[in-house]
């Protein structure tokens, strides 16, 4: 043993018990020398069959931890060396690996930890590469419950290839979907196994064969050097975990979860993190809120409904006729106020062309002003559609529309004509919050309803090409039902003339009352080239960053941009104030991506699966308007994780502590800091009223026993009695049953008849003296 006082490997004499919490670097406090167990074999490169070397340590190491915990793994000579107060000579080689002697006394804390965890309820586990949750929980106390196939003690995997951008492809497999496309366990929350004899595994499941093992295991190698959390879970292996944190929600059945249990998901969110959902359930917010979808939401179609199908050609029409104004009204020098166009360089062609005819203005004026007045309500005793509005000549009106926009062709405009289309565009400026936004090229986005990360996502400006596409696809994830057509922001704020976007987080810890906490960072994603309309391509338009990782950065991006296309939001602010909209940010953006979370919510409050006790992080991802206004495009569930660049890394890290100060330090705390989490919304709670239902009691009397025949002859006749006076009848809607009397004072049986006195109706005359009751005014009698 070592004397008091002196050092060991280093380290100084052990402090006093107790002195330091357990896990990580608590136990190197202890004065136990910081060997790794098993220790780490030099270079990555020179760990080449560790598998095969390890078996020993890994099965010395699976051993079950009774009331005296006094095992130690190792050989015998190195036991002895401990015991006789020296150090283990720890072996290295290239294909070896250490066999660390763990300390009784260090195995007897580690029980008494997790003796306190249990007592606590403070178990918990976690799906899925998150090393800074695992981190945090271990220092507040808390006991990882590992499930089987989430690491096995003792092994050592090699070093992930590429091991940063699997991790992030793998985390955001999960993000947007509802668990409903996905597949792989259930896992058991209270027995802590794979349930529907699934596989156990709870990553992402890997190509057999493949030698590279998931991020995940290099994540908890670098976590639990010597093993020891691996031993603690294996203590609570049969504990209920009380803290549950996976990537997505569907590795959960909530019928099994207890009131106890926290989760990081609710049950449907689909209403609003996948885009049909919150296509569909955001045009019912005016009846829960007052506020307009269509000023923060640029308008959405679901191709798969024929009403609604037919509502985005109708819109996709009444669009380029707009467009058609502005495009006339540019190329003769005046621009309406509020209908700016973007800078040349994403114009179309502007070639003289063929010119057309004036008739093709003033059929766009005509629609227009139909439209115009369909918005106030003028449509409904007014002259019947004109000629162009039908099948047949909306297809030439479509046709020359494109040759004026997309090819060039001139366009006559007279003064008269360009009076009237300025005061038109200024009217429909005042009923179309999205008239300035859409631009004049009439560019929409079509999007797989139910997927994220930019998947089969397209752009185009032809209607051909969005019914084509929506129509000629027949993956089964690819579906006409499945997809939606949103109009894309043609007029976005870029910076450098680069298109970005915002990922903004915002926590639910409750659905009745609604409880929203809004994040106060958040990052930008840019693209890898300058924005033009006249190239659709995803460099260019798709900000995620699973997409703009295939492409390089263009010769011609600006020097100042990031060269890992991510910013922060305070550097968002330093760059607006330079261009002199200093105030734009907290006056104009975060307000407006507030409302707008809200109203997601809100709008999908009473079809998401509430329960007490879980909590749920979303990314929502914005773009901003040349005026600042942010327009909500999506928000994901099981918002990434991974760190995909040094803002990223930053970021991520504090928005999952700050989770946790909100989800488990404030329900001890109420008053505890939660970080950049600010509390913006809280309704009232809305009473939820028992329900007593319908009173089924049947009121009634015992039944006579029938009486033999011979007992019935020898009865005697009843006798006319003179008739005595009825107690008053109290009115009541349900019939009384008295008892019948017995002859004779015999007792009542439970066979004979069941007779139930009529209850007289309010305004019903008494039956007279002598008369049975009969007929629907006095009620009815019943004999069983």
């Amino acid at each position: 043993m070592v004397p008091q006082g002196e050092q060991r490997h280093g380290h100084a004499a052990p402090p006093a018990r107790g002195s330091a919490p357990l896990g990580g670097p608590l136990l190197e406090q202890e004065g136990v020398p910081a060997v790794p167990w098993p220790a780490r074999l030099g270079t990555r490169a020179q760990r080449g069959s560790v598998a095969s070397q390890g078996v020993c340590s890994t099965a010395r190491t699976r051993m079950r931890l009774g009331g005296a915990v006094n095992a130690v793994s190792g050989t015998p000579g190195s036991v002895r060396q401990r015991q006789a107060g020296q150090a283990a000579p720890a072996t290295t080689s290239h294909r070896g690996c250490h066999h660390l002697l763990l300390d009784p006394e260090r195995l007897k804390r580690a029980r008494l930890h997790v003796e306190r965890a249990i007592k606590e309820k403070k178990i918990f586990t976690v799906q899925g590469p998150y090393p800074v949750i695992r981190r945090l929980l271990r220092a507040r106390g808390w006991v990882e419950k590992k499930f089987p196939g989430a690491g096995r003690v003792g092994s050592r995997p090699e070093q992930h290839h590429g091991s940063q951008e699997k991790q992030l492809q793998e985390e955001e497999e999960e993000e947007g979907s509802d668990g409903a496309e996905q597949g792989g366990p259930v896992l058991d929350t209270q027995l802590g196994s794979a349930c529907c004899g699934a596989q156990p595994s709870l990553g992402t499941p890997e190509p057999l064969g493949s030698p590279w093992p998931p991020k995940e295991e290099e994540e908890r190698w670098d976590e639990d050097p010597d093993g020891i959390h691996d031993l603690m879970s294996r203590l609570v292996r049969d504990q209920v975990p009380y803290f549950i944190w996976t990537n997505r929600h569907g590795a959960i059945d909530c019928r099994l979860l207890r009131q106890d249990q926290v989760v990081n998901h609710y049950a449907r969110v689909g209403a609003f993190t996948t885009k049909e959902g919150l296509c569909l359930n955001l045009r019912n917010l005016p009846w829960f809120d007052q506020a307009d979808p269509d000023a923060f939401f640029p308008r959405c179609y679901r191709l798969g409904a024929a009403d609604e199908r037919q509502a985005f050609i109708e819109d996709f029409h009444l669009t380029a006729a707009r467009s058609l104004l502005k495009v006339a009204l540019e190329r003769a020098g005046d621009t309406p106020a509020g209908t700016e166009q973007p800078p040349k360089s994403s114009k179309g062609p502007a070639g003289p062309g063929s010119p057309l005819p004036p008739q093709l203005v003033e059929e766009a004026l005509q629609v227009c002003g139909q439209h115009l007045g369909s918005l106030g309500h003028q449509d409904i005793d007014g002259d019947p559609p004109s000629p162009c509005t039908t099948g047949a000549g909306w297809d030439r009106f479509r046709q020359d529309y494109y040759r004026v926009v997309h090819e060039g062709a001139g366009l006559a405009l007279s003064g008269a004509q360009q009076e009237q289309c300025r005061a038109l565009l200024r009217h429909l400026g005042g009923r179309l919050p999205q008239l300035g936004m859409e631009g004049d090229r009439n560019v929409w986005i079509l999007k797989p309803g139910a997927k994220s990360r930019g998947r089969g996502i397209v752009c185009t400006e032809r209607l051909e090409e969005v019914l084509r596409l929506a129509g000629a696809c027949t993956a089964p994830s690819a579906e006409a039902g499945e997809w939606v057509v949103q109009k894309y922001v043609e007029r976005p704020l870029l910076i450098f003339g680069t298109k970005f976007d915002v990922r903004q987080w915002f926590l639910v810890t409750d659905w009745n009352p609604l409880t929203v906490w809004f994040y106060r960072e958040s990052y930008l994603r840019f693209c890898s080239r300058p924005f033009s309309l006249r190239r659709l391509d995803p460099a260019r338009h798709l900000c995620n960053v699973s997409i703009q990782k295939r492409y390089r950065p263009a010769r011609s991006r600006h020097p100042r941009l990031p060269p890992d296309r991510t910013w922060s939001c305070r550097q968002l602010q330093a760059y607006l104030a330079q261009v002199g909209q200093a105030d734009a940010w907290h006056q104009v953006m975060v307000p407006g991506m507030k409302a707008a979370v809200v109203g997601a919510l809100r709008s999908a409050q009473d079809l998401v699966g509430s329960r007490k006790g879980s909590f749920e992080l979303y990314g929502a991802d914005f773009v901003f308007g040349e005026d600042c206004q942010p327009w909500l495009l999506e928000i994901n569930a099981s918002p990434t994780m991974a760190p995909s660049s040094a803002v990223t890394s930053r970021l991520c890290a504090d928005v999952q502590r700050d989770t946790l100060r909100v989800v488990i330090d404030r329900r001890d705390d109420p008053t505890c800091p939660t970080g950049a989490f600010e509390l913006i919304y809280k309704e009232a709670a809305v009473p939820v009223p028992l329900y007593v239902g319908l009173k089924l009691m049947v009121e009634g009397c015992s039944l006579r026993k029938p009486q033999p025949a011979q007992h019935r002859s020898r009865r005697k006749p009843p006798t006319a009695a003179p008739c005595a006076p009825q107690p008053p009848v109290h009115p009541s809607p349900w019939r009384r049953a008295t008892r019948v009397p017995q002859p004779g004072g015999a007792a009542p049986t439970r066979t004979g008849t069941l007779r139930l006195d009529p209850v007289p109706l309010p305004g019903a005359a008494e039956p007279r003296c002598g008369e049975e009751a009969h007929g629907s005014s006095l009620g009815w009698a019943e004999e069983l």
